[in-house]
């Protein structure tokens, strides 16, 4: 029935019940009456019944679009799954690979027995990468921060940390300044590439660089960005780095050697920015640099694994319910004794 033929029916029916329709039936036999107000029943009925049936058919076409879209929707989910478990088993793998490349703390003692190393990746694998050697009488120490954390980082700080090695390894340079430039040519030839003119890579590093001279009580320093602390009878000196980015100097700026005299219990610290930069405490600000000095200031004099316990400890009650921001790196050492 048309939706006109609807209308009409209802209005109709409003009057009889109304009794406003009644005259119409007047002339009519009392049994007929009755026979047309049942076929008007019956015509209700009729409708209402198609009316519903139509309601019916189109609520489970919804039903079934919405199984339909609820369907797809688990699909996409055990698939998303299945790709986040594949994700993260491979960079579990890539992390083995990483801590295999970096030196244990047990190496590192072999080197400094008064020593530490804080490492904390972001994302399972780090951009932040140290790097310790021995070379005749000098021990090269290394702390570098890639840009970024996670896969880029990563692979940034392999690169990295394979040009390191060569250098000093294999080409013999020893001055902290030449090695940091080798290693910014060698990093801007790696991402200058002619196949990538258009989408030249502008990533760097950051790194703190010295050369320990045990014998002779020497402490030879280079930095790009990176700072060393060297704590002294209860006072720190900050040893800054040149505040140009290794990858990023096309210039071929000098990077600036600094040379001291080491004590018997000087306290060395090398580090990424990843501690200070932390949001936290009360107020959810960075630690920043100033607090990060007291604190080593004050825990300088405690056996090493203790001043690694509680520099833990203390970045997790700043971070309270953060999340951590980048990768940190703290290394700790007595350079003489």
């Amino acid at each position: 029935m048309c939706p006109l033929c609807l209308k009409y029916s209802l209005h109709f029916v409003s009057d009889l019940i109304s009794g406003r329709g009644l005259d119409v039936f007047e002339p009519l036999d009392f049994s007929y009456r009755y026979i047309i107000y049942g076929l008007i029943a019956i015509i209700i009925v009729y409708l209402l019944l198609r009316l519903q049936t139509r309601m019916l058919i189109r609520t489970r076409k919804v039903l079934k679009e919405k199984e339909q879209a609820l369907e797809i929707v688990d699909r996409q989910k055990v698939e998303l799954e299945v790709k986040d478990k594949n994700l993260t088993d491979s960079l579990i793998y890539a992390q083995r690979i990483q801590e295999a490349l970096l030196p244990s703390e047990a190496y590192f003692r072999q080197f400094f027995t008064d020593s530490f190393i804080f490492f904390k990746p972001k994302d399972i694998v780090s951009g932040d990468f140290y790097w310790i050697e021995e070379k005749g009488d000098k021990i090269f120490i290394v702390a570098a921060d890639c840009t970024g954390h996670g896969v880029p980082g990563a692979l940034m700080s392999i690169i990295g940390h394979e040009i390191i090695e060569k250098t000093i390894n294999e080409d013999g340079i020893e001055v902290p300044s030449q090695i940091l430039a080798v290693l910014n040519k060698a990093l801007e030839k790696t991402f200058s590439r002619e196949k990538n003119i258009g989408n030249i890579i502008r990533d760097g590093m950051d790194v703190a660089l010295c050369i320990i001279e045990k014998k002779r009580k020497k402490l030879h320093f280079g930095g790009a960005f990176l700072p060393l602390y060297l704590i002294r009878n209860g006072s720190l000196t900050e040893i800054k780095g040149d505040k140009i980015i290794i990858g990023m100097n096309t210039e071929g700026k000098a990077y600036t050697d600094h040379e001291m005299d080491l004590l018997d219990d000087d306290v060395i610290f090398l580090f990424s920015d990843g501690y200070v930069d932390q949001f936290g405490g009360t107020d959810n600000k960075k630690f920043m640099y100033r607090r990060f000095r007291f604190l080593l200031l004050n825990i300088h004099l405690y056996p090493f694994n203790d001043q690694k316990s509680i520099l833990e400890e203390n970045i997790r009650n700043w971070m309270g319910r953060n999340v951590q921001v980048d990768d940190i790196m703290v290394l700790g050492f007595k350079p003489i004794g």
